[in-house]
């Protein structure tokens, strides 16, 4: 089971979604945006099944 998780991009400011998956603990990992392809480094943490935390960054 993974969790759907919506956010605005940092670079293109589009609302994008990310699937994060519950069973890894805390966790800290780079993927493109859907729109506009740039990465950003993305940080989580997920308790009981839900996002308890997120920030997601530029890559300079």
């Amino acid at each position: 089971m993974q969790i759907e998780h919506s956010f605005t991009c940092p670079y293109c400011f589009e609302q994008i979604t990310f699937l994060i998956d519950p069973t890894e603990g805390p966790q800290a990992y780079v993927e493109d945006c859907e729109v506009c392809c740039r990465p950003i480094a993305v940080s989580c943490e997920v308790e009981d099944g839900e996002v308890v935390e997120f920030e997601a960054f530029q890559i300079d």
